[in-house]
């Protein structure tokens, strides 16, 4: 079954997982024209290749620890910590323990 989608008005838990991480998959958790949020969940040692994304965004590390490599730029996220990258930013990240984070793109209008 298919993870719903945030409702307007509507509470969506974003708490660290906790001991069930390992049993978690990354699932957007709202799109609309202008705004997408994204549960991440990576692995120790597992990385998304390097990528883009037209709107600027954040990645809020809600558990573990993620490196967010920008060419030969390399910043560590902790717990509690949260990054803002510009549009069009190349960028990868690569889990250094077992993670969740939020991420938030902003998606503009053509």
């Amino acid at each position: 079954m298919a993870l719903p989608h945030a409702q307007p008005g509507v509470p969506v838990e974003v708490q660290p997982h906790g001991t069930s991480l390992g049993n978690q998959k990354t699932a957007a958790l709202f799109k609309s024209d202008t705004l997408e949020v994204i549960r991440l969940v990576l692995m120790a040692g597992k990385r998304l290749p390097a990528h883009q994304v037209p709107g600027e965004l954040t990645i809020q590390c809600l558990e573990g620890q993620l490196a967010v490599i920008q060419g030969a730029s390399r910043q560590t996220l902790n717990a509690g910590q949260l990054l803002f990258l510009p549009a069009q930013t190349m960028h990868e990240v690569e889990a250094e323990h077992d993670s969740s984070a939020l991420i938030t793109i902003v998606l503009h209008k053509h």
